[in-house]
C-alpha cells in the first residue's frame, strides 16, 4: 500500500474517533440536562440557633421537602448550613457570610436567627420557622401582608389546649409557675396567652426568668416552692436543658406541661404540641414557592401549624401519681432521654 494510501486510512479512523469521542459528550450533557431540565443551581442558606431535636427536626423537613419535588444537595442544590450554638453573637456573622455567598435564599430556624439575617439584607428572600409571632418579633408588618422580604411557618402552640390538657391529667393545680428565657419574644407571647387564660379560669400564676441556661437550675429550684405545676413554652434554652429541669421538679412532686413534643422526650410530663418536622416540612413548600414559581414573600402570608400532637412521659406519670385517661394511652412514651 502507498504511503499516500496509509495515511489518508490513518486520518479517517482519527477523524472518526473525534467524531464518536466529540457525539459521547454532547450525550454527557444532554442526560445531565433531562435530570435538570433548566440546569438551575441553587444556593440556600440555613442558619440555626443551637443545636437542639426541635430546631433539628424543623431543619430535616425543610430539607426533605425540598428533595422530595427535586432538590437535592450535591446536585442541583448547594446547601450552606451553619449553627450558632446558642451564641447570639455568632449568628450576625453567618447572615454576613450569607449575603456574601449571594445565596438565593436563606431558611433562619427561631426568632434570633431571623433577626440577624432580617438585619443584614432586604433583597435576598428570607423563609423561617420556629417563629412564634412574626408580627411580634417585628419581621413583618402583618401576617397577611409580611411586606418585606421575610416570610415563614409559626410555630404557634395550641397554649389553650395545652392548659386544658394540664388540667384534665392534674386537676388540683391552683397555681401555675411559668419558667422562660425573659429576652426570647416568642417565650413572653406564649406565656402571656396562658396568663390570660389562667385569669379566666381564676388560676394563679407565677414566674421565673432567666437570661441563659447557667441561670437554670436556680430558676427551677425556685418556682417548684411556689407553684402545683410548671409550664415552659417553646423556649430554646429550657428545650436544650430539659433533663435538668426535670431532675429538679419531678422529685419536687411538680409536673411539667411542655411546649412542645421533643421536651417531653427529654423529661416534660406531658404536652399537647406542634411537630417541628411538620412545620420546616411548611417552610420547605414556601421556599419552593419561590424559588420554582417566583412567588414574592411580601405577599405570601404567615402560616400556622397544621399539625398537633399529644404526648405524654409514661414514667414521670407514675412517679407523679397522675392518672392517664383511657383516650390518652396511646400518646404515652416510655422511654425517655435524660442526658443533660
Amino acid at each position: 500500500m502507498k504511503k499516500s494510501s496509509i495515511f489518508m486510512l490513518l486520518l479517517t479512523v482519527l477523524s472518526l474517533a473525534f467524531c464518536l469521542t466529540g457525539c459521547g459528550g454532547d450525550q454527557t450533557t444532554q442526560q445531565g440536562s433531562a435530570d435538570n431540565p433548566n440546569n438551575e443551581q441553587i444556593k440556600i442558606g440555613i442558619i440555626q440557633l443551637m443545636d437542639h431535636e426541635a430546631l433539628n427536626q424543623a431543619q430535616q423537613g425543610f430539607i426533605d421537602t425540598l428533595a422530595e419535588n427535586g432538590y437535592q444537595a450535591g446536585e442541583n442544590l448547594t446547601l450552606l448550613i451553619e449553627n450558632a450554638q446558642g451564641d447570639i453573637n455568632n449568628l450576625a456573622t453567618i447572615a454576613d457570610k450569607f449575603v456574601a455567598e449571594n445565596v438565593d435564599l436563606a431558611f433562619t430556624i427561631a426568632t434570633p436567627s431571623t433577626q440577624a439575617m432580617a438585619s443584614k439584607t432586604t433583597t435576598i428572600p428570607i423563609v423561617a420557622t420556629a417563629v412564634t409571632s412574626f408580627t411580634q418579633a417585628r419581621l413583618v408588618q402583618s401576617d397577611e401582608q409580611p411586606g418585606g422580604n421575610i416570610t415563614g411557618a409559626s410555630d404557634l402552640n395550641p397554649i389553650t389546649d395545652q392548659i386544658d390538657l394540664l388540667l384534665q391529667l392534674c386537676p388540683d393545680v391552683q397555681t401555675v409557675g411559668f419558667l422562660y428565657t425573659a429576652s426570647e419574644d416568642n417565650s413572653t407571647l406564649q406565656c402571656n396567652i396562658a396568663k390570660e387564660y389562667l385569669d379566666t379560669l381564676q388560676i394563679k400564676y407565677v414566674e421565673r426568668t432567666i437570661t441563659n441556661t447557667n441561670d437554670i437550675q436556680q430558676a427551677v429550684t425556685a418556682i417548684v416552692e411556689e407553684c402545683d405545676a410548671i409550664y415552659i413554652p417553646t423556649d430554646n434554652n429550657f428545650a436544650s436543658a430539659m433533663p435538668t429541669v426535670a431532675s429538679i421538679a419531678q422529685p419536687a412532686g411538680i409536673p411539667i406541661l411542655g411546649g412542645e413534643v421533643h421536651q417531653v422526650e427529654r423529661g416534660a410530663t406531658f404536652t399537647k404540641g406542634i411537630t417541628y418536622y411538620g412545620i420546616g416540612c411548611q417552610a420547605g413548600e414556601m421556599a419552593l414557592d419561590i424559588l420554582k414559581n417566583g412567588a414574592n414573600p411580601a405577599t405570601m402570608p404567615i402560616q400556622n401549624p397544621t399539625e398537633f400532637e399529644y404526648c405524654i412521659n409514661g414514667p414521670a406519670c407514675q412517679a407523679l401519681n397522675i392518672t392517664i385517661p383511657a383516650e390518652l394511652q396511646q400518646y404515652v412514651i416510655t422511654e425517655i432521654d435524660t442526658a443533660a
